[in-house]
C-alpha cells in the first residue's frame, strides 16, 4: 500500500497492485484495474518510487522467512 494525496488535499492509502498506469496530463491521473481514475498531487516519478519501495519491503519480508 502506498500513501498518496488527492487533488483536494485528502490523504489516502492505495493498493499499489491495482495501478494499471499513471499519466501526467498535466495533472497526475492514476488508472486502476477496476476502471476507476484518481487525480493526485504526486508526480509520476514519485508514484513509481513509492511503488518500488513498497514492493522491496514486501519481497524483503519474504526473503527473511
Amino acid at each position: 500500500m502506498i500513501e498518496l494525496t488527492k487533488i483536494n488535499g485528502v490523504k489516502f492509502t492505495l493498493n499499489a497492485d491495482l495501478i494499471e498506469f499513471v499519466e501526467e496530463t498535466p495533472d497526475t491521473v492514476i488508472s486502476l484495474t477496476t476502471g476507476k481514475k484518481i487525480i493526485v498531487t504526486e508526480d509520476r516519478n514519485e508514484i513509481t518510487n513509492l511503488v518500488k519501495i513498497y514492493r522491496k519491503e514486501i519481497y524483503s519480508g519474504f526473503l527473511n522467512l
